[in-house]
């Protein structure tokens, strides 16, 4: 077994507690970080030789035994030992293996806690990355169903009702636009993720010729912490990309949500591959949504991460405290359960099939034009507000006779106003109420396709 090499102890005179040290380790959640953790040590190795802390040889040591620490994570054959505290403890005990005393320079003008802070954002750059792959490819799947789909008609909802008629593709078009906020925010957070806390070392800075921009820019940072107590103690960015993350699983969840009410037999209007549901241990013709209803289910989950991150922050003095290392594991968790939703939602989507005669069957119900007859009346010069209380008389009627609206005669339309002619029949039909439409961003065929065009440019 290698030799136990604790980062720290010098003024103890005792060894910690079995318990305490296994209370304390950390290796088991920030394992993950061990690839950012050798590219900083890279950067880091580099400086040191520049700034004359290290010589050339020790320096040459030094990379070779990272490099080969890499080539062993990228394996799969790095050995973690029961003896490493956490991620930094494995990666400089193994270095020491590798490459003798040298080993014990790397650390020169370094914390673990400007280390951890840097292995974080280092991490968060290649998060934001899949994140926003893993987004488009979901925003490329809806957009291929509005146009495998261009002109099947639904309703709209409000208060889960039926509302209006629009196309099914403006309904996916709505999803898109969520989504691409999601890329921005992400992106947005980013920016700020794109700092470097390298060279603040334990809070204070240093005496040494330290020099975090030449670190930054080997490690293609876009500029340098300003405060070396913020830079190590700043988990800013770690909140900011939680806090869009459960942004992002609240639309995932809105999306699965329709997806299973879509999917019952009541709505019709959706057959979800049976590849990506299950059925029943006790009702033979069970074949359930387990997809969607999990990416709604995980939800709570990311919700509960930016809380308990929140909580973990909100007490802290300046600057780095012990309590920051339980940031990561619900940080970690919650953004392996968005990729995920993300990843499967766009898998799943294609390989759905829509039924559009039960889609146009239901954008006929529920009076879905009774507001385009509002209209008619507004054009014909009636303020809306009395063309509002008198279609509601038409629509009352229609319930009573136990009518749809487009079976209304002429003769019926003029017995609530004598504005009604011809034309208002034609605006009764639910294909007419989407053609009808006019204003920007409306499911107006010609609005859609021209967001269709816009979104195919776009994700290209």
């Amino acid at each position: 077994m290698a030799k136990s090499r604790r980062l720290w102890g010098g003024r103890f005179k005792c060894k910690p507690a079995a318990s305490a040290e296994a209370f304390g380790a950390s290796l088991a959640v920030d394992r993950r970080l061990a690839r950012f953790d050798v590219e900083g040590s890279l950067a880091q190795a580099l400086m040191l030789e520049k700034a004359g802390l290290v010589s050339a040889e020790e320096g040459r040591a030094i990379r070779a035994g990272l490099e080969s620490i890499r080539a062993e994570l990228s394996a799969g054959r790095f050995r973690f030992e029961p003896s490493d505290e956490d991620i930094h403890t494995a990666v400089e005990r193994r270095l020491y293996e590798l490459a003798g005393p040298a080993a014990g320079k790397l650390h020169t003008g370094r914390s673990r806690n400007d280390q951890i802070a840097l292995d974080e954002r280092l991490y968060l750059r290649d998060l934001l990355a899949r994140l926003d792959a893993a987004l488009k490819e979901l925003q490329k799947s809806l957009l291929a169903w509005a146009r495998r789909y261009p002109r099947v008609i639904m309703p709209a909802f409000t208060h889960l009702q039926h509302a209006q008629v629009i196309l099914f593709a403006h309904w996916c078009l709505a999803y898109l636009e969520m989504f691409q906020r999601d890329r921005d925010r992400l992106a947005e957070a980013g920016r700020r993720v794109n700092i470097s806390p390298l060279g603040a070392a334990a809070g204070a800075g240093s005496s040494l010729p330290l020099d975090p921009e030449f670190t930054a820019g080997q490690l293609g940072f876009a500029g340098v912490f300003a405060n070396s107590l913020d830079a190590v103690s700043d988990r800013d960015c770690l909140v900011e990309v939680l806090a869009d993350l459960a942004l992002a699983a609240a639309h995932l969840s809105r999306l699965s949500e329709e997806l299973v009410l879509w999917s019952t037999s009541e709505f019709g209007y959706l057959q979800l591959d049976p590849r990506y549901c299950t059925g029943s241990s006790a009702l033979p013709q069970k074949q359930n949504p387990d997809i969607p209803e999990l990416v709604r289910g995980k939800t709570g989950a990311v919700f509960g991460a930016l809380v308990s991150l929140l909580t973990t922050l909100k007490g802290l003095p300046l600057s780095y405290n012990r309590d920051l290392q339980e940031d990561k594991a619900p940080f970690f968790a919650a953004a392996d359960s968005v990729l995920a939703s993300i990843s499967i939602l766009g898998e799943m989507l294609p390989k759905s099939r829509l039924n559009p005669e039960a889609m146009e069957r239901a954008a006929g119900s529920g009076y879905t034009t009774a507001i385009d007859l509002a209209e008619f009346l507004v054009t014909r010069g009636l303020p809306f507000r009395e063309a509002h209380g008198l279609v509601g008389g038409v629509v009352l009627y229609c319930q009573e006779q136990g009518k749809r609206l487009e079976e209304l005669t002429l003769k019926e339309l003029k017995s609530f106003s004598r504005l009604f002619n011809a034309s208002a029949l034609q605006a009764l039909t639910p294909r007419e109420s989407v053609r009808r439409r006019r204003s920007p961003g409306s499911t107006a065929p010609d609005q859609v396709a021209a967001r269709l065009k816009y979104w195919a440019g776009k994700l290209a």
